[in-house]
């Protein structure tokens, strides 16, 4: 039980501007800042719209700042208009594959075999809702699956 005296941790939100009028492809993203790696997720991605020809490459660039060359996304197929086999960023061919993980996980390989799942929180979804979703995936000890966040957060 919580002393209703003692001050409450805010949920560690990015500022309204980052979730205001983003334009399509512009990647909104948030990682897990820790190296631990021991939550369900690795971080979270609010694409702007379901075209993921416009979508993914902004994502892609992000990633591979931080992350590496990422050589494979894994998608589900129903969740975006269309979905090529490949797309070609910044002179590198990243393979999509269309997995039944479900249209809020979209996984990321880096390398050979080192994989990131990130949160996809649905385009059109209001700036609250998408800043708590994001908020909550990114904890390091997070144990809640996609699906129970955005149930969760979403209106």
């Amino acid at each position: 039980m919580t002393d209703p005296d003692t001050p409450q941790k805010p949920p560690l939100l990015l500022p309204d501007a980052i979730h205001q009028a983003v334009r399509p492809g512009t990647a909104v993203l948030r990682l897990e800042t820790t190296s631990s790696r021991e939550g369900v997720l690795d971080g979270a991605w609010w694409p702007r719209t379901r075209h993921i020809e416009t979508e993914l490459p902004a994502l892609i660039r992000v990633l591979t700042e931080h992350l590496g060359p990422i050589a494979r996304v894994g998608v589900d197929a129903s969740a975006w208009n269309t979905l090529p086999t490949r797309l070609v960023i910044d002179d590198r061919v990243v393979h999509l594959d269309s997995d039944p993980v479900g249209d809020d996980t979209v996984l990321i390989t880096r390398g050979d075999n080192d994989h990131f799942a990130l949160l996809v929180v649905p385009p059109g979804t209001t700036a609250d809702a998408a800043r708590q979703a994001m908020a909550r995936a990114v904890h390091a000890d997070n144990t809640t699956q996609a699906a129970q966040i955005l149930i969760a957060t979403l209106p």
